[in-house]
């Protein structure tokens, strides 16, 4: 399993919440605001992201995910939670769909 520089930091900002077994944290990246051909969405028409960036992982994880990586799910995995004020979604590590490069 490789460590991460940056748990710590993590760590700091999710104290109150650590994933257990296969499960990771993970925040979902702002929606797009705007269509490929330019025209401004309005919050209304926008989709939940189903791309999130991970903030901890569980000690079950093989290597294959770290923190900081930023991770493709489905629209309606997880579960999601609010921690610190900050709305996070815990996964299961079979709900990830890839891990963007």
């Amino acid at each position: 399993m490789r460590l991460s520089p940056y748990r710590d930091t993590i760590r700091r900002m999710t104290h109150s919440i650590r994933p257990l077994k296969d499960r990771l944290v993970v925040q979902r990246l702002d929606a797009e605001t705007q269509s490929p051909g330019g025209i401004l969405l309005p919050d209304n028409t926008q989709e939940r992201p189903a791309r999130g960036k991970v903030l901890a992982v569980g000690r079950e994880i093989e290597g294959a995910l770290d923190v900081g990586d930023e991770v493709l799910f489905g629209k309606y995995s997880g579960v999601e939670v609010e921690v610190d004020g900050q709305e996070l979604l815990i996964l299961r590590e079979e709900d990830v769909l890839g891990v963007v490069a």
